[in-house]
């Protein structure tokens, strides 16, 4: 029986309805929400966690862990789902993810913290993996768009709230005796995943169909192992873990982009890189099959979405430093300031969905929404201290919008990926977004640490000779956002427009292959 036969025979058996599919829908959009929110909620209880742990030698190392092994689980397991199905993986990667939590809120010193929180991490990245390729099992891909719109929802929703819910648990979390005092309230930060993830595991468990992807592989037992891409999940995740770290420690200034540490880590992930892709293409089940960056639609798609995450990490941590050096508001002002762009999003993603759905077509969509972010980034460019805060506000609803736009790329990809690829071209879709935002750190970093003298990086300036300086510092940073915004317009312009079918995801890549290249 062909893949695309088996598709259609598979999914007429295990489509779901009613309250089976609503409880489906409702774990995965927890489980994404914990995952995402995870990135942020951390942040503003450090301080907290470094009175009682100490340890601020290593504060990085709390989000570097966690961000690592994401990234490192997100190709191995998008690959393997497809060899062996989705269920158990999603299953175990959020049990995993709620262990990791529960240990790293009873953690006594910093480095059981860090290594809980690659814990959480791993089981974070098979989230992260599985969570968008399952609802591409769920919907045929011409209901796929406003699905996938509603899960970028979640993601805004996670990164609005993350910063402030870590706050409050952090001050406001309940005592529990000896265990939880008003030292150690941080500890919420962490437990608070707990009874929320147990009802995504028991919706998961009990209304997640086992068979509900096609299978590549119907070998078991050791016949199955051997047809793992061992090797290449090794070099795939030693390569990831140096080209990270060095983009980190250079970005952080931890280390100076010339130094032995960055080079050296970063040369190694290259060379380690090249190796992978060697091995990939003689591998019989690759990790990454290297046609998929053959089809002009998975490819640009995966291009649109790293370059929206660099440029929403880029706006996302200036605007606020722009906010409170320049313009001299308060980080309470300033945070608020900073929602109308998180709300943007979500109403981007909400407009996206269905105006794709509706239209079966999405060019156009994602043009619209690279000239919007485009615009939005060009006046962040001229921004100047004399600039009020509702001129801010409207230039970030601009590029909100925008970049909302492009939450309904996941639907795009997975258009065109057959379905024996749904799992391993969904994850390296998100695998490139998660190293976009990585990207998008070190260049706006660099661009504006080099625009800028050392002093003025220590503190906030008071002059009005400083404010100047570090506005003209963030100015550059913002020049390199709006090369991001043109790059992904010009990019727009190359996503073949592929009618989105009702059938299997094999009938679209059959379309993409027939549908030429609509001229701009």
């Amino acid at each position: 029986m062909s893949t695309a036969s088996m598709t259609d025979t598979t999914s007429s058996q295990v489509r779901l309805r009613g309250f089976a599919l609503a409880s489906v829908l409702i774990a995965l959009m927890l489980s994404l929400f914990l995952e995402a929110l995870d990135q942020t909620v951390v942040g503003t209880a450090m301080p907290r966690i470094i009175a009682e742990l100490h340890g601020l030698d290593r504060y990085t190392w709390v989000v570097t862990a966690y961000v690592l092994t994401t990234m490192s689980m997100v190709p191995i397991v998008g690959k393997l789902s497809d060899q062996f199905g989705r269920k158990w993986f999603l299953l175990g990667g959020t049990v995993l993810f709620l262990i990791g939590s529960l240990l790293a809120g009873a953690s006594q010193t910093m480095n059981q913290l860090i290594f809980f929180r690659a814990l959480q991490g791993m089981g974070a990245g098979i989230g992260m993996a599985l969570v968008a390729t399952v609802v591409g099992d769920l919907f045929p891909p011409a209901e796929r768009a406003k699905w996938s719109s509603l899960f970028g929802i979640v993601y805004g929703v996670s990164n609005l709230f993350g910063p402030t819910l870590g706050g409050w648990l952090t001050e406001h979390g309940p005592l529990m005796g000896n265990f939880v005092t008003t030292s150690s309230r941080w500890r919420w930060v962490f437990y608070i995943n707990l009874p929320i993830g147990l009802i995504a595991v028991i919706a998961l468990l009990f209304f997640l169909p086992a068979h509900l992807s096609v299978r590549t592989s119907e070998k078991t037992g050791l016949a199955a192992i051997r047809h793992i891409d061992f090797l290449g999940a090794v070099l795939s995740t030693v390569a990831t873990i140096c080209l990270m770290l060095g983009l980190t420690w250079g970005s952080s200034q931890m280390y100076a982009w010339n130094s032995p540490q960055v080079l050296g880590l970063m040369g190694i992930g290259v060379v380690l890189f090249l190796l992978f892709a060697l091995v990939e293409r003689r591998a019989a089940e690759p990790i990454l099959p290297l046609d998929l960056f053959r089809n002009q639609v998975w490819s640009c798609a995966a291009l649109l979405t790293m370059l929206q995450m660099m440029v929403l990490i880029g706006l996302s941590l200036y605007l606020p430093l722009y906010l409170q050096g320049v313009l001299s508001v308060s980080p309470t002002i300033s945070g608020l300031v900073m929602t109308p762009l998180s709300i943007s999003m979500v109403v981007g993603a909400m407009l996206a969905g269905p105006i794709i759905g509706a239209l079966k077509r999405y060019q156009l969509v994602t043009i619209v929404g690279a000239l919007l972010m485009g615009i939005g980034t060009f006046f962040f460019t001229l921004m100047t201290p004399s600039t009020s805060l509702w001129q801010a506000i409207g230039f970030m609803i601009l590029a909100g919008i925008g970049t909302g736009t492009f939450f309904s790329l996941t639907a795009v990809s997975q258009n065109v990926l057959p379905a024996s690829s749904l799992g391993v071209g969904t994850a390296a879709n998100r695998y490139l977004g998660q190293l976009g935002a990585t990207l998008g750190i070190a260049i706006v970093g660099t661009v504006v640490n080099s625009s800028a003298s050392s002093d003025m990086m220590r503190s906030l300036p008071s002059t009005e000779a400083g404010k100047l300086s570090l506005a003209t510092a963030l100015q550059h940073g913002f020049v390199a956002v709006l090369t991001f915004t043109i790059i992904a317009l010009l990019v727009t312009f190359f996503l073949k427009d592929v009618p989105f079918v009702t059938g299997s995801p094999d009938q679209a890549t059959e379309q993409s292959e027939e549908t030429p290249v609509p001229s701009a």
